[in-house]
Formats: C-alpha cells, sequence, structure tokens
C-alpha cells in the first residue's frame, strides 16, 4: 500500500508542476495578447492612413477570399442536400424536408463556423506570416522608433476589415450554397427542384442569419488578432515564421469552436 501511495503522491506532484508550469504560461500569454489588442485599438496618428490601410486590407484579406468561399459554399450545399435526400426515405416525410434541412443547415452552422476555419487557415496564417517577417527584418522596430504605433498600424486596419467583410461572405455562403443544393437536385433528379425552393421558403427565420453574422464577427476578431500576436512576437528567423503561422491557425481553430459552443448557448438557448 505505501508504494501505491507513493506512486499516486507523484502522480499529483507531477499534475501540480505541469499545471502551474502552462497554467501561468496561459496567463502570460494572455495578459501580452490583451495588451497587444490595447495597443493596437489606441487613437490612431492620423485617420486618412489607417482609412487607406483598412481598404488595403479588405481587398487583401476579404475580396481575394472570395474563390476559396464560394468554391466550398457550392460543394457544401452540394454534399448537404445530396445526404439529407438519401438519408430520408419515410414516405410520410415530404420531400420539401430536404431544402428546409439543407437551409437551416446552413444557416445555423456551415456558412459560419465553416467558412470561418477555412478563413482562419487563409487569411489567419497570412496575417501571421506577414507580420512575423517584418518582425524578424526589424520593420516593426523601424516602425517604433519612427514614433509610429507599429500594433495599431499592421493589426487595427486588418480588424476592422475582417469584422466588416467577414458577415458579407457568411452570407455569399449561405446564397451560393443554397445554390449549389438546387444545381444538384436538378443534375441528379432526386427531387424536383420546386420541391427544393418550397423547402428553402417554408418557415424561414431570419434570425438564423443574424445568429450567423454575430458569430462571423466573433470570429473574424480571433483571426485577426491571434495570428497577429503570434507574429508580432515571434522571435528567430523564418523558420520560426512559419512555426508562428501554424501555431495561430490552430489556436484559431480551436478559439472559433469554442466560441461557437458559447455563442450558440447565448444567443438560441
Amino acid at each position: 500500500m505505501s508504494g501505491y501511495s507513493a506512486g499516486f503522491k507523484n502522480i499529483i506532484y507531477i499534475c501540480s508542476y505541469y499545471y502551474s508550469v502552462y497554467g501561468m504560461r496561459l496567463f502570460f500569454h494572455l495578459g501580452k495578447y490583451y495588451l497587444l489588442v490595447g495597443k493596437a485599438f489606441s487613437k490612431p496618428e492620423k485617420i486618412s492612413i489607417y482609412y487607406r490601410r483598412t481598404i488595403q486590407e479588405i481587398e487583401l484579406l476579404g475580396l481575394n477570399s472570395l474563390g476559396i468561399v464560394a468554391l466550398v459554399s457550392v460543394f457544401i450545399g452540394a454534399v448537404i442536400t445530396m445526404q439529407t435526400a438519401y438519408n430520408i426515405e419515410n414516405p410520410f416525410i415530404p420531400t420539401y424536408a430536404v431544402g428546409l434541412t439543407a437551409r437551416d443547415t446552413l444557416l445555423l452552422e456551415f456558412a459560419s463556423t465553416m467558412i470561418a476555419l477555412i478563413l482562419a487557415g487563409k487569411v489567419g496564417s497570412s496575417i501571421s506570416s506577414e507580420i512575423g517577417t517584418m518582425r524578424v527584418t526589424e520593420q516593426i522596430d523601424a516602425l517604433e522608433i519612427m514614433g509610429v504605433n507599429s500594433a495599431g498600424y499592421l493589426i487595427l486596419p486588418k480588424v476592422i476589415a475582417n469584422v466588416f467583410f467577414f458577415p458579407i461572405l457568411t452570407i455569399l455562403s449561405m446564397v451560393i450554397g443554397v445554390t449549389g443544393g438546387w444545381l444538384v437536385c436538378i443534375a441528379l433528379n432526386f427531387i424536383t427542384p420546386e420541391d427544393y425552393i418550397m423547402g428553402i421558403r417554408y418557415a424561414f427565420i431570419p434570425y438564423y442569419v443574424f445568429y450567423s453574422c454575430v458569430k462571423m464577427v466573433v470570429y473574424a476578431f480571433i483571426i485577426s488578432t491571434v495570428p497577429a500576436y503570434h507574429g508580432y512576437y515571434v522571435e528567430g528567423g523564418s523558420l520560426e515564421v512559419g512555426k508562428a503561422s501554424t501555431r495561430a491557425v490552430v489556436y484559431c481553430s480551436i478559439l472559433i469552436l469554442c466560441f461557437d459552443l458559447i455563442i450558440t448557448q447565448m444567443l438560441l438557448s
């Protein structure tokens, strides 16, 4: 019994050690993250410069993501419609239920969370690598020497651009996903397009669109600030920039899924 108790004490000791180390590291990074966000949202030096940079970021981060969002959305809509149609075999369930199920699935989850995960990989890695490269090449240090708020100059336009444009991408994803389901109904003819359209229009709840847009605003803030944090504080060379980009995408994906649960509980419960 003494051996068992000694082993149990060792397990407790190891767990407490790792908890103290990683717990303190977590609070350390949270503190640095909040300080960086606060610095980024401080009063800009010249509004006109930030306005021009925001327009540039909308083009680089938002408009350049239209292609992948449209491609993924049309296939997601088609696949959801096909899977719903093939799994509804009860003759008592009307065929327009296929369109109804596909619509609500796209509006509630796929057009926001799925697209956010894709944007976390594309936009998040781009932000982290861009700012990280500026850090290791000492461009950020040069901005600080010139008296420019480097965090505000580099991060704030990206946050504004993403928070503004990502909900637009969400609405476009909804429309394109529903269109993809309609196209697969025409191509494979497992239900008539008229029944599909009836299901799309049946008992439509506009609040679902608002709910998805609210989620995407939160996701856009995460995708903008978390990769910026990892890039801003990177140390070393190009290898560390790549590692920071990978960590940024991983943490963004985890936070998106966590906030998906939290926002769903807050807005739909």
